[in-house]
């Protein structure tokens, strides 16, 4: 801990500026889908292998288009929109929202407000600013086999003390009447801890909190939060880090000293799920008490900028456990972990390491360009045998906005894994977080080929129709010792589940951050015959039943805020 604490030290010491970073979440998709057009059309520069963004870094890149005169009508009034919300993480000291007709609070003079349009409570003063907002939703979907409720409620609040720190929390409890997000079922919904069958109610609850302090300079910020992390170029589902598990605690780290270079870390906890018996004991009241192995996360990404529109990312991360807590070495950012691995952990069991990269490229106009590489496990004598396999997960795809047809953006991506990634022998070093995995969404052996044609008719409506073909192969797990050999299984040639599906969906935004939509889904997910399992036991390991077969759902949804 001490490097940590000296780095904390000297960039405390040499910081200056005005600057906050408060995360805009994930599931914000689309204000993450325009800043992405934003970036395809040239008006701004982003690194989005890494998200989520800050609010500050939005509102900046908000400002940044709103010069170009090209700017269609569209693009322009949707700027206008996120504007309204974004100017309370500006640089100026009044409050935007003070002065308002909407404001409902003038006896504190345009400092404070408590505004309709917004939904929420404002403050800003040269040395404070503060924002509270509700968050409440309700998705419904029904099909054939049934119907699935899922209510959601709670607050998001953020602050801003001085120029530099930043506080923020959001708390969301969640109820949904059958789950369709174990961890082992193949679908991009966000996990969660559910209690199932609380109070009698059929399906289950689960909480979800999120929330941290951080400090921010000029070039760079760090932060103890607890929060979801994507990393790796993507529009259906990440291969590096999904950002789909439950959050979890840690410390984040992002600097960017020069247009040529930026840096992302963070050494995370896990949570293991995986009981440790040593520690495990009955209390006095004769329960027994359950004790998780200790589980931790550090990675790494080192982006370069060669020429504008161009990324270039390499990186790093290891999962280790059974150290007597977090180790010092993993704390220190710019390291390759695998080499410290082999010193910590000589002639023993290794940790559990993996490398990636990412290619990102717009320097075409409205054309982006990209790839991610996730390695778990890479030898080159498996290369030149057809029979051998390393375990590796590519990711490659292109989207094209606002070209030849303004409004119109299409997207292609492709995602291949092979056996094993993402796999461990050891229970408790696996590449997962409360048992969901945080690389992509099929984990291993699977293969996904993506299609999507978007139309923004006007500012705030967004209408898609995707179709996507997803297949897993032969499930064995990670083990060279009862009769295979991990490195020799087909890469999805032998299958035991796959999903078709098209998909349209509608969503308009009526005030910052209050969403309705409506969606029609036709989906035909299967189960094979395979290795001694039945077809309905490869369906229903990896499936809900509520998507069981050939079926057309259709759904309803309303949010406040996220």
């Amino acid at each position: 801990m001490r490097q940590l604490l000296l780095l904390l030290v000297f960039i405390i010491s040499v910081s200056s500026g005005f600057s906050q970073s408060v995360p805009v979440h994930l599931t914000q998709a689309e204000l993450y889908d325009f800043m992405d057009e934003l970036a395809n059309e040239g008006y701004i520069s982003l690194n989005s292998a890494v998200k989520p963004y800050s609010k500050k870094q939005i509102f900046d890149w908000l400002t940044e288009a709103n010069q170009f005169e090209t700017l269609s009508k569209r693009q322009k009034d949707q700027i206008d929109f996120y504007l309204k919300e974004y100017q309370m993480a500006s640089n100026q000291v009044q409050n935007p929202y003070g002065m308002s007709k909407l404001n409902l609070v003038k006896k504190w003079t345009n400092k404070s407000a408590v505004q309709l349009d917004q939904l929420g409570y404002f403050y800003k003063d040269d040395k404070f600013t503060f924002a509270i907002k509700p968050i409440w939703g309700v998705d419904y979907r029904t099909n054939d086999s049934g119907s699935v409720r899922h209510f959601w409620g709670g607050l998001g609040a953020w602050a801003t003390i001085g120029s530099h720190w930043s506080i923020y929390a959001s708390l969301r409890d969640n109820s949904i009447t059958e789950i369709t997000a174990f961890p082992n079922y193949f679908t991009q919904e966000e996990g969660g801890n559910y209690k199932i069958g609380e109070g009698g109610r059929p399906g289950g609850d689960y909480s979800e909190m999120r929330g941290g302090v951080t400090y921010a300079w000029s070039w760079g910020d760090i932060g103890l939060i607890k929060d979801h992390v994507q990393v790796g170029d993507n529009y259906h589902g990440a291969n590096i880090l999904s950002g789909r598990t439950p959050s979890y605690a840690m410390l984040k780290l992002h600097i960017n000293p020069v247009k040529w270079f930026d840096f992302n870390y963070h050494h995370g906890w896990l949570v293991s799920e995986d009981v440790d018996s040593s520690r495990s004991y009955f209390s006095t009241a004769g329960t027994y008490k359950k004790v998780f192995r200790p589980k931790f996360l550090a990675t790494n990404l080192f982006t370069f900028i060669p020429w504008k529109g161009i990324h270039f990312s390499v990186g790093n991360s290891i999962v280790y456990t059974d150290l007597n807590g977090p180790h010092p070495a993993y704390f220190i950012p710019v390291m390759f972990f695998k080499s410290i691995d082999h010193t910590l952990n000589h002639n023993i069991e290794n940790q559990n390491s993996q490398m990636f990269a990412n290619l990102s490229i717009r320097k075409i106009k409205h054309l982006h360009l990209y790839s991610s590489l996730f390695l778990d496990e890479f030898k080159k004598e498996r290369v030149t045998n057809d029979t051998l396999h390393n375990f590796v997960s590519i990711k490659a795809g292109m989207k094209l906005t606002n070209w030849p047809v303004k409004n119109i953006a299409l997207t292609f991506e492709y995602t291949r894994t092979n056996p094993m990634t993402y796999k461990h022998t050891v229970s408790g070093l696996t590449y997962a977080s409360n048992k969901f995995n945080l690389g992509h969404y099929l984990i291993d052996n699977s293969q996904e080929t993506y299609l999507s044609i978007q139309w923004k008719p006007i500012a705030r409506l967004y209408l898609k129709g995707e179709y996507f073909y997803a297949m897993h192969g032969d499930e064995y797990d990670y083990n060279f010792y009862i009769g295979y050999d991990p490195t020799n299984i087909p890469v999805v040639e032998n299958l035991t589940w796959s999903n078709h599906t098209l998909g349209l969906y509608a969503t308009y935004e009526l005030l910052n951050d209050v969403y309705i939509r409506g969606y029609f889904t036709q989906t035909n997910t299967q189960g094979f015959d395979l290795n001694g399992k039945s077809a309905n036991y490869y369906l229903n390991r990896f499936s809900s039943p509520f998507y069981h077969g050939k079926l057309n759902t259709f759904g309803v949804g309303l949010n406040i805020g996220f």
